[in-house]
């Protein structure tokens, strides 16, 4: 968000340019400047912006020291109602949407847009203002481990709750378009909510796998909390895999071991590295069950699944200690913590030594959700570059009126359509897997298509935000402008549940799991949405250029399958770009060939396709997949470094 209040130039003019029908590139009517040299005002604007201009004059040509104070004369970005002012969101809802359906959700995103500009968004800068604060002793030397948030990150909680963040996806309101009511409210949400969509990933991810297991009895008390309405009665969950020895690799890495006591209840001692959101009432957390011995299994077969609150019925913790609070780049607003269980009561939740396989359905859910924060961050910071494109002069004239500038903003447009419209994809097939109507083709697809769109938006909105920080100029780097804290947060949305690498290789595993059937279905679902297109003589050349990439991902399977498994390893990050964008670009096809379609819809999805689509081919025929590559690479990475030696 934009904090600092700068004098600004008053304009009559009060269009909407993102809500035409035309690119980025030309939606810039609605703003009248103020009158500055080569810019042209109405009679009273002369009046009133020349008196303005001889004010500035003066006092610049007064000594420094007169000066009463000295004013940045650039105008405030500022937005409205975010969901009125998204037309790609509204016109995907419209398209897809029951009409009765999307008469109610209509008319509550509209109402929650109003709530996010007036009262959430507030409260997201006091959250970045005010991060949490641990204290260790009290004042008398006992040990309390409390970790203190400020006011308007538990008002965010409540919001959250009265919101039905959570809830709207387990209510199922709106049969299997709730998840995407959801998903749509947490877009919103993201960019405004002080980095209270973390905690609220992994609080669905949790809800997730306790429904997934069926809400056993033991735990309905917690599904009830967790997917609450009621702010007193709604709690947050934690996520508590990462240890010392390793990120996503739990099944090397996980040291935490469970003790089973008399009464059933289990014991947990081990060490966690990385917990985020550390403040939640409830967490799930992976252990290894020790055997009458003291023994464990390793491996992932080793590894179980429990669910404990962080604090008793006394508001003290669970025999957990806080080691402390991590010092990030980003996501300050909330709490990461290193923990030590030191005999935290829990309760076993999954079949023993299934803990990794009942831990998926929350992968998946918090995989969704960091593709959620990507296209919003994205989404924001665009909104931003174009409202200031609209009031910043430089050279003579204003921003919009210098096509280079607006060719670079009509780029970041395109990458950010394509990631919304991927989002909505997968939370769409997500809602019909969550409602018993997804075919399996539909359930092979959303395998493939969740870690493709995780890995390639966290790329996505790092390469974005930098790109749109750097169209503020020297304002973009300043502190009080909030612009920073946007880049800090979005850096981590490619490392959150698993980086681009490791995303990558499970691409390959859902291949070898399914036998080669997903990449079948995924051809076959974009020739489809192509086939749509076929009469729409505009998106001719796109349409094109989309089978062409697929017949040329198909010569890569068919060339890298002969080749064995070294070369696929070696290939999976550009082939997963390469899903990533053949699929992308197949939607924002599916969606320029709607009968109400504008032109920039069009002109969105034939900006798209001028793009390399397909790079895993481009690679495989330049060698880039061979043993002797491999052995290349790490002569290049390690060239005069002392480790050299035992590296190679």
């Amino acid at each position: 968000m934009f904090t600092c209040r700068l004098p600004r130039w008053r304009s009559s003019a009060t269009c909407k340019p993102w809500q035409s029908g035309r690119f980025l590139p030309c939606l810039w009517e609605r703003c009248q400047p103020p009158s500055r040299k080569g810019i042209n005002t109405t009679a009273g604007q002369g009046q009133q912006v020349g008196a303005q201009e001889k004010q500035v004059l003066e006092d610049l040509e007064m000594p420094l020291a007169r000066r009463e104070t000295e004013n940045l004369f650039q105008e405030q970005p500022e937005t409205g109602n975010q969901y009125l002012e998204d037309a790609l969101l509204r016109s995907y809802l419209k398209t897809h949407l029951p009409p009765k359906v999307l008469e109610e959700v209509n008319r509550d995103l509209e109402r929650f847009g109003n709530r996010l500009l007036t009262k959430i968004r507030p409260l997201g800068w006091e959250c970045e203002l005010n991060p949490p604060v641990f204290r260790q002793y009290d004042a008398w030397g006992q040990r309390v481990d409390q970790i203190v948030t400020c006011s308007a990150w538990r008002k965010m909680k409540e919001i959250a709750a009265e919101e039905g963040l959570i809830a709207e996806a387990y209510e199922r309101r709106y049969s299997n378009w709730s998840r995407l009511h959801q998903a749509v409210k947490l877009y919103l949400f993201s960019s405004c909510s002080g980095g209270f969509n973390c905690p609220l990933a992994m609080t669905d991810g949790a809800a997730k796998v306790i429904e997934s297991l069926g809400i056993p009895g033991s735990l309905k008390n917690a599904f009830d909390h967790l997917t609450s309405r009621d702010p007193k009665k709604f709690w947050t969950s934690g996520q508590w895999m990462t240890e010392r020895r390793g990120g996503s690799d739990v099944a090397n890495g996980t040291e935490t071991v469970a003790r089973k006591q008399p009464d059933g209840i289990y014991r947990l001692y081990g060490f966690k590295w990385f917990t985020s959101a550390a403040d939640s009432d409830v967490t799930l957390t992976l252990a290894r069950v020790a055997d009458a011995e003291g023994h464990v299994k390793e491996g992932s077969s080793g590894l179980s699944l429990f669910f404990l609150k962080v604090r008793d019925e006394e508001g003290k913790l669970n025999s957990i200690q806080v080691q402390r609070l991590k010092d990030k780049l980003g996501t300050r607003q909330m709490a990461t913590a290193e923990l030590w269980l030191d005999g935290a009561k829990a309760e076993l939740i999954s079949a023993e030594g299934r803990g990794v396989a009942s831990i998926s359905n929350m992968l998946n859910i918090t995989r969704i959700h960091n593709v959620i924060g990507a296209v919003a961050s994205m989404r924001r910071m665009i909104s931003l570059s174009r409202e200031y494109a609209c009031r910043r002069v430089a050279f003579g004239k204003l921003l919009k009126d210098h096509p280079l500038h607006m060719q670079t903003i009509a780029r970041m447009e395109v990458q950010t359509r394509g990631a919304f419209l991927l989002l909505m994809e997968i939370v769409r097939l997500l809602g019909l897997a969550e409602t018993n109507m997804a075919s399996e083709q539909d359930q092979l697809l959303l395998r493939l298509l969740i870690p493709v769109a995780k890995l390639y938006t966290g790329k996505q909105a790092s390469a974005v935000v930098v790109e749109a920080m750097e169209s503020f100029g020297g304002q973009g780097y300043m502190e009080d402008t909030g612009l920073p804290v946007i880049l800090r947060d979005a850096l981590v949305l490619s490392i959150w549940e698993g980086t681009t690498n490791i995303l990558s290789l499970d691409v390959l595993r859902s291949l070898t799991k399914s036998q080669g059937e997903v990449m079948a279905v995924f051809v076959s679902t974009v020739q489809k949405k192509l086939e749509r297109a076929s009469s729409t003589a505009k998106l001719e050349p796109a349409v094109k250029r989309m089978r062409d990439a697929v017949s040329s991902l198909t010569r890569f399977m068919r060339a890298a399958g002969s080749k064995g498994a070294l070369t696929m390893e070696l290939a999976a990050r550009d082939f997963s770009y390469s899903l990533a964008r053949i699929y992308t670009g197949a939607l924002l096809i599916e969606h320029a060939a709607r009968p109400d379609a504008s032109s920039t819809d069009i002109a969105a999805a034939r900006r798209w396709c001028h793009q390399e689509l397909c790079p895993a081919a481009t690679e495989l025929e330049n060698s880039s997949y061979e043993a002797e590559e491999a052995l290349q690479d790490s002569a290049l990475v390690y060239e005069g470094s002392p480790a050299r030696g035992s590296r190679l």
